[in-house]
C-alpha cells in the first residue's frame, strides 16, 4: 500500500484542485435532487392502501386530500371562499356543504349529514378538497400554501398534505443548523482531544467534501426522503470521523520513523490507513446495507446513501486529508498543543482487568431489565401529533377534533355497481361502529327514493366512477392508535361482506400498514445486520468465538440504549426500533474490532492472558474515547436543537449509543475476554505462533 502512498503523496495538488472542482457537479446533484416528505409513500407498492391511492388517482383525477375547516364565514363569504380554493392550481375539486346543497334543495339534505359539515355552535364548516396529485408532489405542497395564501388565515387546511407541506418547510429551514452545529460540536471535541487545534478544521473541510460529493451522488437515485437528507450529512460526519483521526496518529507515528522526510511518513501513513480503514468501513457499510432488506423502502433509501457516504469518506481520507495536511504542514506544526488524554490509560486497564468479575455482574444484571425494556419500548406512529404545537397543520388538526370530533378521515373503494341497497346496509353498519363519527356515499345522501340519472353528472362524478366508488369515513380515534386500527379492521370486514374487491385506504389506513410491515422489518434487519457483521469478524479474525463475544457486547450495549425509553417512560419514532440498532452495531463495533486486533496481537507476541488484555485495553481507549466523543458532538447537538422530533429522537439514541457501546467495550468486553480467553486462543487462528518453540501461553 506504500505504493499507492506515494502515488497520492505525489499528485497532492492536483489531487486539491480536482476535489474543489468536483465540488461544482455535486452541488448541482445535490440541488437538483428531490426530497420526498410523506413517510407513507415508502410503503410497499403492491399492499391495498397504496394500490387505492392510484385507483383514486387514475380512475377520480384524485390524489391528496385534505380537510379545510373555516370559523365565522357564511352564506356569499364562504362561496366566494370556496371559489378561490377551486381555482387554485393543484387543486381538483372542493366538496362542501353548499356544494351538495346547491344540488339540491337544501331540506333534501338530511340533517344528520349537514351537521357533518357545520357546526352550528362555534359556527364552522367544514369541507374536503382533493388535489390532482399525490401527497408529497410539489404541486399538491404548493396548493396547500396557496390555499394558505388566499385564505389570508380564514381556513385551516389539514391532513397529511398538509403535515407534508410543514414538515418540508421546518426541515428546509433546519437542516443547515444541523450541519453547523454537527461540525462546531466536533471541532470542540476534536480540539480538545487532539493535539492540535488547527486539524480538526482540515478534518472537516475534507469530510465536508466527501458529504457533498455523497449528497450531490443522490441524484442518480431520483429522490430522497427528508429523514436521509436531515441525518446523511450528520451520520457521515460521525461514522467517518474515526478514519481522519486514525491517518493523523499514522502521520504522526511515521513522522517518528521518517522526521525528515515527512512526504514518506505520509505515503506509509496512507498506506496504513488503506490497510485499517477499508477493514474497519466494512462492518459500518455492512450495517447500512442491512436496512436495503426493509420492505418499507425508507430504510433502503437511507441505506445506499449512507452507505456511499462511508465509501466517499474512505476515499476522501486516504486522498483529500494528506493532501490538506502535506499543504498546510508547517501551519498545523504551529498549533500542536499537548494532548488532554494520555497514550496510555495503564491504571484504567489494570483495575478492570483485576476486578473483571465486577463488571461481569454488572453486565449479567443489567442484561435481562435492559432486554425486558428493549422489548416494551413504546413507539409511535402518528407523525404529524409530535410536530411543534405551532405549525399551522397541528393547529388545523386540533380545530377539526375541537369542532367535528374528528380525528382522522379515511375512505373506502368499492364497486361502483353496488346497488343503492347494499351500499345503504353497508353505510349504516359502519356507522354503528364505536368511534365512527360518520360514513358518508353519494346514495346514502340522496337516498333510494332519487334515481341516480337524476343526480347532477358533477356531482355523481366526484363519488362514483366507472369501476369504484367513495364512501368516506369519519373518526373519532387518533391515527395509528389500537383503537382506529381495530375500527379499520372491521370496516374492511363489513365493506368485504358487500363487495370482496373493496379497499380501505387513507391516511389511518396506511399507517396500520406501516405498523405491521416495520415490525416485520425490524425481525429481518437485526438478523440480517447481524450476521453480516458476525461474518466479517469472523473472516477478518480467523475465529469462531470472536463474532459471538464481540456482537454480543454491542448488542448488550444496543439494548441499553433501546430499553432505556422505557424505564425513562419516552416514546421513540418507529423507524428507530429498525435502524437504530442496525446503525449503532455497524458503526460502534470497530471500538471492540480495534481493541480485538491489539489483543491478538499481544497474545500472538508471546504475553500472557491479562498483560495481553491490559495493553490492548490502556491503548486503545484513548482512540475510543475519542471516536465516540466525535460521534456523539456530531448527533447530541441536533438532537437538541430539532423541532422534527423523528430528527432529534433518532439523533439523541445515536448519540446515547455511542457513549453506551464507548463503557461497554472499556469495561466489559475486556472482562469476557478474561472469561473467554482459552476458548478464543483455540478456536481462532492468529493467536499462537506456532513455529516458534519453546513458547508457553499462560492462560491465568
Amino acid at each position: 500500500m506504500e505504493k499507492v502512498g506515494r502515488a497520492i503523496v505525489k499528485i497532492r495538488i492536483p489531487i486539491l484542485i480536482a476535489s474543489i472542482l468536483l465540488l461544482v457537479p455535486a452541488a448541482f446533484g445535490y440541488f437538483r435532487t428531490r426530497v420526498n416528505y410523506d413517510i407513507l409513500y415508502y410503503l410497499p407498492k403492491e399492499i391495498d392502501t397504496m394500490q387505492g391511492q392510484d385507483i383514486l388517482l387514475d380512475e377520480f383525477q384524485k390524489g391528496a386530500y385534505a380537510i379545510l375547516i373555516t370559523e365565522g364565514i357564511e352564506g356569499n363569504d364562504l362561496n366566494q371562499l370556496e371559489d378561490k380554493i377551486a381555482d387554485i392550481d393543484g387543486v381538483a375539486k372542493l366538496i362542501s356543504y353548499n356544494h351538495l346543497a346547491g344540488a339540491f334543495p337544501l331540506e333534501m339534505l338530511p340533517e344528520k349529514y349537514s351537521k357533518q359539515f357545520y357546526n352550528h355552535e362555534t359556527d364552522a364548516t367544514m369541507f374536503a378538497i382533493f388535489f390532482e396529485d399525490t401527497t408529497s408532489s410539489d404541486s399538491t405542497m404548493e396548493a396547500i400554501k396557496s390555499i394558505r395564501k388566499v385564505t389570508d388565515g380564514q381556513c385551516f387546511v389539514s391532513g397529511m398534505s398538509a403535515v407534508v407541506t410543514d414538515t418540508k418547510s421546518l426541515s428546509e429551514k433546519e437542516t443547515p443548523i444541523y450541519v453547523a452545529v454537527a461540525v462546531v460540536l466536533a471541532c470542540i471535541v476534536l480540539a480538545l482531544f487532539m493535539d492540535s487545534f488547527l486539524v480538526p478544521v482540515f478534518f472537516m473541510l475534507s469530510i465536508g467534501m466527501a458529504i457533498v460529493y455523497n449528497l450531490g451522488s443522490n441524484i442518480f437515485l431520483g429522490e430522497v426522503s427528508y429523514i436521509t437528507k436531515a441525518l446523511a450529512a450528520v451520520l457521515q460526519l460521525g461514522v467517518t470521523l474515526d478514519y481522519s483521526i486514525f491517518l493523523w496518529h499514522s502521520y504522526k507515528e511515521m513522522k517518528n520513523d521518517y522526521p525528515n522526510d515527512h512526504k514518506e511518513a505520509m505515503a506509509h501513513a496512507i498506506g496504513n490507513t488503506i490497510t485499517s480503514v477499508v477493514g474497519s468501513s466494512i462492518t459500518t457499510v455492512a450495517g447500512f446495507i442491512a436496512l436495503c432488506f426493509m420492505s418499507f423502502t425508507l430504510g433502503k433509501d437511507l441505506g445506499i446513501v449512507m452507505a456511499k457516504g462511508v465509501v466517499f469518506g474512505v476515499i476522501g481520507c486516504v486522498t483529500i486529508l494528506p493532501a490538506m495536511i502535506l499543504t498546510f504542514d508547517k501551519a498545523l506544526e504551529k498549533t500542536t498543543h499537548r494532548e488532554l488524554l494520555p497514550a496510555r490509560f495503564d491504571k484504567v486497564a489494570g483495575f478492570v482487568v483485576k476486578r473483571s468479575y465486577l463488571f461481569l455482574i454488572l453486565f449479567v444484571i443489567l442484561l435481562f431489565p435492559a432486554i425486558y425494556g428493549y422489548n416494551n419500548t413504546k413507539v409511535y406512529y402518528d407523525l404529524a401529533s409530535t410536530l411543534p404545537e405551532d405549525l399551522e397543520c397541528t393547529i388545523a388538526n386540533k380545530k377539526l377534533e375541537e369542532n367535528f370530533d374528528i380525528n382522522s378521515m379515511y375512505m373506502i373503494l368499492a364497486d361502483t355497481h353496488l346497488s343503492s341497497k347494499e351500499v345503504n346496509k353497508m353505510v349504516d353498519n359502519i356507522n354503528q361502529l364505536d368511534g365512527v363519527t360518520f360514513a358518508l356515499s353519494l346514495d346514502s345522501v340522496v337516498g333510494n327514493e332519487l334515481p341516480q340519472e337524476f343526480i347532477p353528472s358533477t356531482i355523481r362524478n366526484e363519488l362514483k366512477g366507472d369501476n369504484h366508488q367513495i364512501i368516506m369515513v369519519a373518526s373519532d380515534y387518533k391515527i395509528a392508535s389500537d383503537e382506529i386500527n381495530t375500527q379499520i379492521d372491521a370496516v374492511d370486514t363489513i365493506a368485504k361482506k358487500y363487495d370482496h374487491t373493496s379497499m380501505v385506504i387513507g391516511e389511518a389506513p396506511c399507517t396500520k400498514d406501516l405498523i405491521t410491515i416495520t415490525d416485520r422489518d425490524f425481525k429481518i434487519v437485526s438478523i440480517v445486520s447481524i450476521g453480516a457483521i458476525f461474518a466479517i469478524i469472523l473472516l477478518v479474525f480467523r475465529s469462531i468465538s470472536l463474532p459471538v463475544i464481540l456482537v454480543s457486547a454491542i448488542e448488550f450495549a444496543i439494548f441499553v440504549n433501546m430499553g432505556l425509553p422505557y424505564y425513562l417512560n419516552t416514546t421513540i419514532p418507529f423507524i428507530a426500533s429498525v435502524v437504530i440498532g442496525t446503525i449503532q452495531l455497524g458503526a460502534t463495533v470497530d471500538y471492540a474490532i480495534l481493541m480485538t486486533t491489539r489483543y491478538k496481537k499481544e497474545r500472538y507476541s508471546g504475553c500472557e492472558k491479562k498483560e495481553a488484555i491490559c495493553t490492548a485495553l490502556s491503548t486503545s481507549i484513548p482512540s475510543i474515547i475519542v471516536s465516540a466523543l466525535g460521534f456523539f458532538a456530531a448527533t447530541f447537538g441536533v438532537g437538541l436543537i430539532s423541532s422534527v422530533d423523528m430528527i432529534g429522537s433518532l439523533c439523541m439514541l445515536m448519540a446515547r449509543g455511542a457513549i453506551i457501546s464507548m463503557f461497554v467495550v472499556i469495561f466489559v468486553l475486556p472482562s469476557l475476554f478474561v472469561v473467554f480467553d482459552k476458548v478464543i486462543i483455540h478456536s481462532s487462528i492468529g493467536f499462537f505462533q506456532k513455529n516458534v518453540k519453546g513458547r508457553e501461553y499462560s492462560y491465568d
